[in-house]
């Protein structure tokens, strides 16, 4: 299957560059795989489209304000982006300009509330750093880290809070699950109220979800790698909803590779921690999910590829060619989509 299967024509003017004012009020498209139908509502609307018994899989992870800037000893500036975390408080990072920046080069952040040293070269040409400092990390990078936003958008981020969705919980990402910016603490309440389970899962979004696909055909493309868990109240909710032969909806990409990473044939699931580099492409057999709400994607991503595997190639394509047309927002600040 060629990559270029999933390419489409995108005026940059559609590729949102702010949030809205109100998270709930961006669009949403409505694919039904049955009816083959699209839909055009409004994101709240997704209650009317949610049954009694439906469980929803949301991811909870936190981003970091992982860029930072800072100065070399001889002053030179730099720039680090925090990808993950090693072990304690050594951290593998991107870090600009790559050729200045040798094993054994000491960094100043925030006029000294963070220093770090390069411990090696790794594979691809991050490094791997140790931070030095007194207190707490991660309020010290809330106070000098910029949210790592990603490289389609080019306006500044006013309010932090608004890369992160309203029940972020455990940090460690390095990129919003986007799909999940939409829904409000009072949404979320009346879902709960229509007898909607809400269950979680925490991956931690890497950086290399922007990655774009080198290869000429799909199959050669490898995925990279993402830290996940699932808790055993969340596998409670999720397994019962299979056995009743009820819905579990993954609220976003992320979501749903890790519920299909860890289910078992019967689309079950068990409380465990791991990484996946799950590649869901059309040919797929989904195990476990039977919905997803997610954003419109980039052409020619895996993302793009994702939503082909469980609606249909030719049918999303058709979907976001009229996505186009009728003028809807593109990427991570976007409008959403619901395939049911």
């Amino acid at each position: 299957m060629k990559v270029s299967e999933f390419n489409y024509n995108l005026p940059e003017e559609l590729i949102a560059q702010v949030p809205l004012e109100k998270r709930d009020e961006s669009r949403l498209m409505v694919l039904d795989r049955k009816k083959q139908t699209i839909e055009h509502k409004i994101f709240k609307d997704i209650i009317d489209y949610l049954e009694p018994g439906d469980c929803l899989v949301r991811n909870n992870t936190k981003v970091i304000p992982a860029r930072i800037y800072g100065r070399k000893e001889t002053g030179a500036h730099v720039e680090f982006l925090l990808l993950n975390n090693i072990e304690g408080d050594i951290w593998e990072s991107i870090v600009r300009p790559g050729n200045k920046l040798h094993v054994g080069t000491k960094v100043i952040f925030g006029e000294g509330l963070l220093e770090a040293e390069i411990l090696d070269i790794m594979p691809g040409g991050t490094r791997k750093v140790k931070f030095y400092y007194n207190g707490i990390f991660n309020e010290i990078l809330d106070q000098i880290g910029l949210m790592p936003l990603p490289p389609y958008i080019h306006e500044e981020l006013k309010e932090k809070g608004r890369y992160q969705t309203v029940y972020a919980k455990y940090e460690g990402s390095a990129a919003a699950p986007t799909a999940g910016l939409h829904f409000t603490p009072e949404l979320l309440k009346k879902i709960e109220e229509k007898g909607i389970k809400i269950a979680n899962v925490t991956l931690h979004v890497g950086i290399g979800t922007f990655r774009p696909v080198k290869e000429d055909e799909v199959e050669k493309h490898e995925m990279h790698s993402e830290h996940y868990y699932i808790k055993q109240e969340d596998v409670k909710k999720i397994n019962e909803t299979k056995r009743q032969g009820k819905r579990v909806i993954s609220v976003g990409t992320t979501s749903c590779r890790v519920l299909e990473t860890i289910a078992d044939e019967n689309g079950l699931v068990k409380e465990t921690e791991g990484d996946t580099q799950i590649f869901i492409y059309p040919g797929y057999k989904f195990k476990c999910i039977d919905g997803l709400i997610t954003n419109f994607h980039l052409p020619q991503s895996t993302l793009l590829m994702l939503v082909s595997s469980l609606a249909g190639k030719d049918y999303v394509m058709e979907a976001y060619e009229e996505a186009v047309k009728e003028k809807y927002r593109f990427f991570s600040f976007g409008d959403a989509m619901f395939i049911s």
